[in-house]
């Protein structure tokens, strides 16, 4: 579990994790090389899984995103495993969530336009295999979004 050394140095390394070790060590109160051990400490136990670029999609040119509530048609006993294949080869596609319940699956798609959007969904998204049915909902605006975790 963490103790409280490690949640202030995760703390400081949600909020700007480019931030230099020296000054990230400083800012969570530990030696330089307490900050390195409790970090490799945290990587090896999973509870940090790696460092990333985000991209801000929109200014690549892609002004749609459009997340697709997918009911597949289930008698087929591989009908998850052949749809999510199809889905992962779809490099618009972002993000694929399964559900329990009425929606199977959650896709997160991006476009450059609607015109774009629309070859999309008629050509590669409304041939992957077992849909029953698919619910569209176009993205208005952002109102949060956070992948820090309150410690």
């Amino acid at each position: 579990m963490l103790d409280d050394t490690d949640r202030r140095i995760l703390r400081q390394y949600q909020a700007a994790p480019e931030m230099p070790s020296a000054e990230l060590a400083e800012r969570a109160g530990v030696t330089p090389s307490t900050l390195a051990r409790r970090l490799a400490a945290m990587r090896e136990g999973g509870v940090l899984r790696g460092v990333r670029g985000v991209v801000h999609w929109p200014a690549l040119g892609y002004d749609i995103e459009v997340m697709l509530r997918v009911t597949l048609e289930k008698t087929h006993p591989r009908a998850f495993d052949e749809f999510l294949a199809g889905a992962r080869l779809v490099p618009e596609v972002t993000e694929i969530q399964t559900f329990l319940g009425s929606v199977d699956i959650r896709l997160v798609v991006i476009a450059r336009d609607l015109a774009h959007y629309q070859v999309l969904y008629r050509e590669k998204l409304l041939t992957l295999p077992h849909i029953a049915d698919i619910e569209a909902l176009m993205h208005v605006s952002l109102v949060k979004s956070d992948e820090t975790v309150p410690l």
